[in-house]
């Protein structure tokens, strides 16, 4: 019984790592789909009103396609939105929208109470309903659900929401401390992003200036105003902590990708994905047990690396559909496509390496020798890895790389070691020994020549190897010196034999036979002997002409009566149809 409870303890135990490892991560761009949003429906032009109703249908567009609709006509029922309705990330956007709407509607009163004083205290109580439901996103925000970036733009969008309404209410020492920290997250994750991106964040800092000018003109001393940012950050050291882990993390989200020399953005949610796990995959598959458990990973690591590059090559025929596309952003898309098509291949090579040391490994578990089908296997393992090192040397846009190149001769040179010894241990199973020794010398000329050039676990591959082939080598001379000196002994009692016999039984060998030249050539031997041949029937065809036949006798011709039957008998019956 105690064994069954550990039992599903453990199965629990599995299932919850299993949920956790599938947690989704979700990325919201909440800056970029702010500015979207209020360009297509109304802001372009201050257009508030406009941008209000789109804010309305939005959410109520949301709450229809995520089931979390209020009640109906008739009763209403608050429904929040909470961790357990977050199956999806657009569940965020219904308090973003509604944060936009208090703020677009605050914006359209402050127009109007230039004419209407008392619309100053509405406008109030929308900005103050702008920054409950900010704070209520970034709470959702906080959970393990949504990456770093996430993070950032709604602290960074709280923090502003707060300091607009702070700024209306001219307190100015907690609308300055706002402002300035949104303005810090925003130079940071401008700092932290691609080029493209970045200029979305350096613009919404540059707008935060005039008000935080103001803000500190209202201060009166700026040094009191630099004095009260001081005192803030050291009050606030665990905040400034909080914000550089995860600028960090967000470095770590992969945004961009850094290879030979090169920075290349990543858009792509699905390739962002692959990268990240690609990134941490080795120290998963050294969590493995067995190679069994390290090929399978593997597989399903390269199906994952395929996607990503069908989700890129989508996006570059996507992007050659579009009229002005710039020549730098298909140069990064054909890029990040050759960085993953190395990913794969190295992938590749690890995998085939990974099956030769399982074929290795279960020939020693049977303490036999290697068949010659299991060498032809490895063979062509070591022929496919190399044909992959071959297909990195001719990947777009690294042909001038001389490094690069030059790492890949280095690599397929020792792999090409190790693919002529397992030729060579093919082929003295076949006993072919002067080609064997021809294999080996060329396996340890590849050796030697980049043994001193490669690192790591291949340099002691490479060390292991050439000894080994220096014994198999010596072994497989003796044994070609053995089996020669037996061909020799084999060869003379056949030609003892064969000296025996004239030249006409023996024309299918040759042998030098110096007692053809002699006066007495042993060539045919005279008399011939006597031989059996078969009958020819066609001599015994004559005696058909002495056969005599049996004479029939001529048979007796019939009645003509008895021929026309009845008839015959009516015609002489009535005296008519008679001869006449």
């Amino acid at each position: 019984m105690s064994i069954q409870v550990a039992i599903n303890e453990d199965n629990k135990e599995n299932a919850s790592e299993n949920e956790e490892k599938k947690t989704p991560i979700f990325t919201v761009e909440l800056l970029k789909l702010i500015k979207e949003a209020q360009q297509q429906h109304g802001l372009r032009h201050n257009d508030y009103q406009r941008y209000r109703g789109y804010c309305s249908r939005r959410i109520r567009r949301l709450r229809k396609v995520m089931h979390l609709q209020q009640g109906d006509r008739r009763n209403f029922r608050k429904k929040n939105i909470t961790e357990a309705n977050l199956i999806d990330e657009r569940a965020v956007y219904i308090p973003l929208m509604l944060a936009e709407r208090a703020w677009s509607y605050a914006m359209q009163l402050r127009v109007e109470a230039n004419t209407e004083p008392r619309k100053k205290f509405h406008l109030v109580s929308r900005l103050r309903k702008a920054a409950s439901y900010a704070l209520q996103l970034q709470k959702l925000c906080e959970l393990d659900k949504f990456d770093a970036r996430t993070q950032l733009e709604t602290q960074a969008y709280v923090a502003w929401c707060e300091g607009m309404l702070q700024f209306e209410l001219q307190d100015w020492k907690p609308a300055i401390e706002n402002l300035k920290k949104a303005q810090m997250i925003y130079e940071k994750l401008a700092s932290a992003l691609n080029e493209e991106d970045a200029i979305l964040y350096r613009n919404r800092y540059e707008e935060l200036e005039p008000s935080l000018r103001f803000c500190a003109y209202n201060i009166g001393n700026e040094t009191d105003v630099n004095q009260l940012l001081h005192l803030r950050n050291q009050a606030q050291g665990d905040l400034l902590v909080t914000l550089d882990t995860l600028m960090a993390q967000t470095r770590d989200s992969l945004s961009e990708v850094s290879w030979r020399n090169r920075t290349v953005p990543v858009k792509n949610t699905r390739v962002r994905t692959f990268l990240l796990a690609n990134r941490d995959f080795d120290a998963m598959l050294d969590k493995c047990t067995t190679l069994a458990e390290k090929s399978d990973s593997l597989e399903q690591h390269l199906m994952d690396c395929k996607d990503a590059m069908l989700a890129i090559r989508e996006d570059i025929k996507t992007e050659q559909k579009l009229d002005g596309v710039s020549t730098a952003v298909a140069s990064s898309l054909q890029y990040l496509h050759t960085y993953l098509s190395f990913i794969r291949l190295e992938r590749s090579i690890q995998r085939n390496l990974l099956l030769i040391e399982s074929a290795l490994e279960n020939e020693s578990n049977k303490q036999g020798t290697l068949g010659s089908k299991k060498l032809q296997d490895i063979t062509r393992l070591y022929e496919i890895l190399i044909q992959n090192i071959l297909e990195e040397q001719q990947l777009p846009g690294l042909e001038d790389d001389t490094e690069f190149q030059e790492n890949l001769n280095i690599k397929a040179k020792a792999y090409k070691a190790f693919r002529c010894y397992y030729i060579g241990q093919s082929l003295s199973t076949l006993h072919r020994w002067k080609d064997t020794m021809a294999m080996y010398e060329r396996a340890l000329l590849h050796a030697s020549s980049v043994i001193n050039q490669v690192n790591g676990d291949l340099k002691s591959r490479l060390s292991h190897l050439v000894n080994i082939i220096e014994s198999s080598k010596y072994c497989a001379h003796a044994q070609s010196v053995l089996e020669q000196d037996n061909e020799e002994e084999l060869n003379s009692l056949k030609n003892t034999k064969l000296l025996k016999l004239p030249l006409t039984k023996r024309l299918d060998e040759y042998f030098e036979d110096l007692s053809i030249l002699g006066k007495d050539p042993n060539v045919i031997k005279l008399p011939p002997e006597m031989e059996e041949v078969p009958c020819k029937p066609l001599f015994f065809d004559v005696a058909l002409n002495h056969v005599k036949l049996p004479a029939f006798k001529k048979q007796a011709p019939s009645n003509p009566a008895n021929k026309e039957g009845i008839s015959g008998f009516v015609k002489g019956l009535w005296g008519w149809g008679g001869k006449k």
